[in-house]
C-alpha cells in the first residue's frame, strides 16, 4: 500500500471520474461519486467481477484524498464487506496495480 502514499493529500478531479469508457481502461466503475468534494465524502469504485468484487473505497475531505481502502464485497450482503486478507491483497495488486496508480494520477493533481 506504500505505492499508494503518494495520493494521499491530492485533489481530486472529480470531472475525471465521470467519465465511464476511461474508467474501464483501468478495469474500475463508479459506483458512487458524491455531487460535490467539498467536505468529507467516499468514492466508491468497483474492481473485479460480480462473483468476486472488490471495491475501493476513497476517502475525500475538502477535495483530498485521506485515504485509500479495499474491500472484499459480500453478495448476499454487500454491507457486510470485509478487508482483504493479505494473500488477497498481494493478487490484485498484482493484477491491478500498475492500472491503480495510472487511474489516480489521472484522478488527481
Amino acid at each position: 500500500m506504500q505505492r499508494f502514499k503518494r495520493f494521499i493529500g491530492k485533489q481530486v478531479i472529480s470531472e475525471n471520474l465521470k467519465d465511464p469508457e476511461r474508467l474501464i481502461t483501468y478495469g474500475i466503475g463508479c459506483k458512487k461519486l458524491p455531487e460535490s468534494l467539498d467536505e468529507f465524502d467516499e468514492i466508491e469504485l468497483s474492481v473485479g467481477s460480480v462473483d468476486n468484487e472488490i471495491l475501493l473505497a476513497v476517502l475525500v475531505l475538502e477535495g483530498k484524498i485521506k485515504r485509500i481502502m479495499f474491500v472484499k464485497v459480500n453478495k448476499s450482503d454487500p454491507d457486510a464487506s470485509s478487508p482483504l486478507t493479505e494473500e488477497q491483497l498481494t493478487r490484485l495488486l498484482d493484477e491491478y496495480g500498475d492500472r491503480f496508480i495510472n487511474f489516480f494520477e489521472y484522478v488527481t493533481q
